[in-house]
């Protein structure tokens, strides 16, 4: 049996980048555990057009910042993924890819056992960076099984050009369900649907001010967040082009779904050729469920972002309950500084304490 690792990463995208940072410094040892086949983690699943909403300068890991776009413009999934891929050629970080981890267990001696599909790695504490992209959310509407047409989630989404000319329905009111619909109702008879009216943000207002608004509700409690939130639509290029062509209208939703389209709320019946989910991504943390530590909701209860259950097991990038916007490029960063420090140090107890804490 190999000697066990300090740290096991689970998962190989920028909150693993961020750790990998921070760890390098410390003496541990330790890898990372990517199921994907090339840098760039949930990234490399992004549609065609996906913009970033903050600038380069405000979407840089540790150590080294993006560059900026050459006309100054918010960051294309493109010029993110070349970033993260130069990013990894330049700090050589210890990935194994492809490796999927199919669970992680408790093992003999206080260690974790990560088991994969290549092997067991044995740890002394794992680090949780699945992310949420793996995990789409679809809400559970009446009918949804009947549908015959076309749905996807914003997922597997890649751009509008297999729906140019048909009736779709883009659903969600977020960042992504205003930059797909911008780009459908170039091509398609697009429709937008969402729970409430949409909010735009000023043209002045991007990805910093969220970031700080997240932060300062984390920190300082909900009345540190000033109206609007991490979810209002920032106005990339391509939504303000859509804006300007007076198209991003939205409707309320539908409420349920027949073979051939939907019914709205007053009785009408539609046909509809596609429906697009842009309804968000829940955690993707099944790799974690032998160790009993998920809750009802779906979540891990951490203290800060140690797992209260195990804690052997430490949480990065999957949203602000385990780190102030640390599934953001510049949060995930933020946050693993001090999450390493804390785990460098708790390895380091003569002390540790492995018992599981009761509910």
């Amino acid at each position: 049996m190999a000697e066990p690792f300090d740290v096991v990463i689970v998962g190989g995208g920028q909150a693993a980048l961020a750790a990998s940072y921070f760890l390098r410094r410390t003496g541990l040892t330790y890898v990372i555990l990517d199921n994907g086949t090339q840098a760039g983690g949930a990234w490399v699943h992004g549609w065609d057009s996906l913009h970033l909403f903050s600038p380069a300068s405000y979407s840089s890991l540790p150590g080294w910042p993006m560059p900026d776009t050459p006309d100054g413009s918010y960051p294309t999934r493109d010029e993110v993924l070349d970033y993260l891929y130069r990013y990894e050629a330049r700090y050589a970080p210890p990935i194994h890819r492809p490796v999927s981890v199919d669970r992680v267990e408790r093992a003999e001696g206080k260690l974790l056992n990560v088991r994969t599909n290549t092997g067991d790695f044995l740890s002394r504490a794992v680090i949780g960076a699945t992310g949420t992209w793996s995990a789409p959310f679809i809400p559970d509407v009446a009918g949804h099984d009947l549908f015959g047409a076309t749905q996807l989630h914003s997922s597997h989404y890649r751009n509008a050009a297999p729906f140019a000319g048909r009736r779709v329905l883009v659903v969600g009111g977020g960042n992504s369900g205003a930059q797909i619909l911008a780009e459908m109702s170039l091509v398609a008879q697009a429709t937008w649907v969402t729970l409430h009216d949409p909010v735009f943000l000023p043209d002045d207002v991007d990805g910093r001010v969220l970031f700080e608004r997240a932060t300062a509700r984390v920190l300082g409690g909900p009345s540190a967040m000033p109206a609007g939130g991490f979810g209002d639509i920032v106005m990339v290029p391509p939504v303000r082009a859509a804006m300007e062509r007076g198209v991003l209208h939205a409707v309320r939703p539908f409420v349920r779904m027949t073979a051939t389209g939907v019914v709205w709320p007053d009785g009408r019946e539609e046909a509809i050729d596609a429906i697009i989910w842009c309804t968000g991504f829940r955690p993707a943390l099944s790799a974690f469920a032998p160790l009993d530590v998920i809750e009802p909701d779906g979540l891990i209860r951490v203290n800060g972002q140690q797992a209260v259950r195990e804690p052997r097991l430490w949480l990065l990038g999957y949203g602000s309950w385990c780190g102030p916007a640390c599934a953001t490029l510049l949060g995930a960063g933020r946050v693993a500084r001090s999450m390493v420090r804390q785990l460098a140090a708790w390895l380091a107890s003569p002390t540790q304490d492995v018992r599981l804490t009761k509910n």
